[in-house]
């Protein structure tokens, strides 16, 4: 909203210094430190509001160490950092930005699932909150509007470069928007590019480093390319939105893990979103120039600001727990942003902690069933699920296990970024 305030201001009565809201990294900046004063200032009155109407955490007996001193913490702490995403992304982005609006659609769609979830257990007093099939139903639903969003949206486009002898669109499923547009590159020569509807996303470590979801779907023949290829993309979108919310609500087990996580990875794919959506560093990188998308350099700024804020209450000992109002919404954030870059692929690596502990209790789960019929009782690999617990369940000092995942977070981040000169 300033965004567009200032704009008018500068050029209908020439205001001073309105100009700095055409940088992004100005806005980017503050969208950071608004978010930041929101989870600080009023995330302490929302806790002390939590508490005096005893909106408390129910803590189930797992026989780990400090788990007892958790009981009564307030919950549903995620509201913080939603507000501290919104609120700063709508002063300070282009809210008609394609990107942002699916953000901000993201945003709020799970966090009111994890909202209806908290409120289930706290209110009606049921542990088991909202139904697992309507919980993966929220996670569906928003996985179909990103989905088809991405993929029928005109304002979703890339850059191309136009070769002189080879073929600007590839196959049926592609088409040019617009151009072609003229540029110099450092020796002052002249390049042809358009901007083009494509569904492909960036392969990490290879060199021909893009890959069309027109090639899978061509499996089926070229001519029922047309209706596969947008069905798999939408059921892929809708596999990583669900594993990633998914894998950020099971992460969320022990004080400032998943919030200190989720800061890592945005703050990852923020730089990505950066350097792909100018199309100087995206040329210069030899990387996907995808036209608007540096504007989510505010919305990221948001969302980090809004994660490293809540960690002030949320890391050991924990005043505020997020609920599945923030881990729900964290995940979704996470998996949509990824996607909107391209770089879903990345996605195992970005979301490496995620991924791990996921693994973990599927591992369980199944290691325990097949012992269990192989020898009539189960066994497990692990002294306890999510991994995090099997670390306390050995006597690490939870505190030591996150920072150690932290750790593992950044080398993993640094390692995705490194992958758009590892090609």
């Amino acid at each position: 909203m300033l965004y567009y305030l200032f704009t008018y201001l500068r050029e209908h009565f020439g205001l001073f210094g309105a100009g700095v809201f055409y940088y992004i990294t100005f806005r980017a900046a503050m969208a950071i430190i608004l978010s930041l004063v929101i989870t600080l200032l009023w995330g302490k009155r929302l806790i002390s509001y939590l508490q005096r109407k005893q909106i408390g955490e129910t803590v189930r007996d797992l026989g780990l160490e400090g788990e007892k001193t958790k009981k009564g913490t307030p919950t549903m702490g995620g509201i913080i950092i939603i507000s501290a995403i919104l609120i700063p992304t709508l002063l300070f982005a282009r809210i008609t930005n394609v990107y942002i609006i699916l953000m901000l659609v993201s945003t709020v769609w799970l966090g009111l699932v994890g909202f209806i979830d908290d409120y289930i257990k706290v209110f009606r007093k049921n542990k088991e909150g909202l139904a697992g099939r309507f919980k993966i139903l929220g996670q569906v639903g928003l996985g179909i509007i990103v989905g088809t969003t991405m993929y029928y949206n005109q304002n979703v486009v890339v850059t191309r470069e136009v070769v002189k002898g080879q073929p600007t669109v590839y196959n049926s499923t592609e088409k040019v928007v617009s151009g072609p547009y003229t540029r110099k590159d450092e020796n002052g020569q002249l390049h042809e590019y358009v901007r083009m509807k494509s569904a492909t996303t960036t392969i990490p470590f290879i060199k021909t480093h893009e890959l069309s979801y027109a090639q899978i779907g061509g499996i089926f023949g070229e001519k029922a390319m047309a209706v596969a290829t947008p069905l798999i993309y939408i059921l892929f979108v809708i596999f990583i939105i669900v594993a990633v919310s998914n894998g950020a609500n099971i992460t969320d087990g022990i004080d400032g893990l998943a919030t200190g996580t989720s800061a890592i990875a945005g703050i990852c794919i923020g730089v990505f979103a950066y350097l792909s959506g100018n199309f100087i560093f995206a040329d210069y990188l030899n990387i996907m120039h995808i036209p608007n998308l540096a504007e989510l350099a505010i919305f990221t700024g948001a969302f980090i600001g809004a994660c490293v804020g809540f960690l002030w209450y949320n890391a050991y000992p924990a005043q505020v727990f997020m609920g599945d109002t923030g881990s729900l919404a964290l995940g979704g954030i996470i998996a949509s942003l990824a996607i909107i870059v391209r770089k879903e692929l990345l996605i195992p690596i970005i979301c490496g902690i995620f991924l791990v502990e996921s693994l973990s209790v599927m591992i369980q789960v199944w290691y325990f069933n097949r012992t269990y019929k192989k020898y009539g009782e189960g066994r497990r690999i692990f002294l306890m699920s999510p991994l995090h617990h099997h670390y306390q369940k050995l006597g690490y000092h939870e505190s030591k296990i996150v920072t150690r995942f932290w750790i593992v977070g950044i080398i993993l981040a640094i390692l995705s970024i490194v992958t758009l000169k590892l090609q």
